[in-house]
This record gives structure tokens, C-alpha cells and sequence, in this order.
């Protein structure tokens, strides 16, 4: 008969290396950067641009600006609003953020298997 606490062992040792693996292709492919079609057609994945940000600072800045026709806050409140959506939207992580949520993910793993 197997013990179920070594079967679960096994099961956590299983997803450990999968998260392993995981973690070294993505630092694999953050670290391509041959100068080629490839480094630039992987330029969203290291580099992401965060749109929503990027507005939400512009209609923060007009909203500020002080002016006597009101128009800047006419124009600011909007873009803000838009800036929030698309931050929900579209996030600003690369392909490394994701590699460091997996690195982390692998040590929590190691930590309590060798915990147990």
C-alpha cells in the first residue's frame, strides 16, 4: 500500500521541477538578444509599454495646470478615466516579471518540501 503522504510528496517534487523548467525557458528567452528579427520581435515581451499609465499622467497633469476656461479639466477627467481602463486592460508585465513570479513560486515549493 503507498503512503498517501509520499504520494503527495511525489506530487509537489512533480510540480516543482515543471516550475523549474518553467522558470529557466522564460530566463532563457528573456536573455535572447541575437541583435537579429528575433531580439526585436521580442522587444514586447522585455520591454512592455504601459499605455494606461502613461495617460492617467498626462490628464493629471492637465487637470493641475491652472486655467480659466476650464477645458484642461474638461479634457484631464477623461483621460483619466481612460488611462484606468486601460491599465485593466492591457498590464505592463514582460516576460522577465513572469519569470521572477516563478523563481519565487520554486522556492516556496522547495521551502515546504523541505519543510516536510
Amino acid at each position: 500500500m503507498d503512503d498517501p503522504l509520499k504520494a503527495r510528496l511525489e506530487q509537489i517534487r512533480a510540480y516543482s521541477a515543471s516550475a523549474r523548467r518553467r522558470a529557466r525557458l522564460y530566463s532563457d528567452v528573456a536573455r535572447i538578444g541575437d541583435g537579429g528579427r528575433t531580439a526585436s520581435s521580442l522587444t514586447a515581451l522585455r520591454k512592455a509599454s504601459a499605455p494606461g499609465k502613461k495617460i492617467q499622467r498626462v490628464g493629471f497633469i492637465m487637470m493641475w495646470i491652472p486655467e480659466p476656461t476650464c477645458v484642461t479639466m474638461a479634457v484631464g477627467a477623461p483621460m483619466i478615466l481612460a488611462g484606468r481602463y486601460l491599465d485593466k486592460k492591457y498590464n505592463g508585465s514582460t516576460i522577465s516579471d513572469i519569470g521572477h513570479t516563478t523563481d519565487s513560486t520554486v522556492s516556496a515549493i522547495r521551502d515546504f518540501k523541505n519543510a516536510i
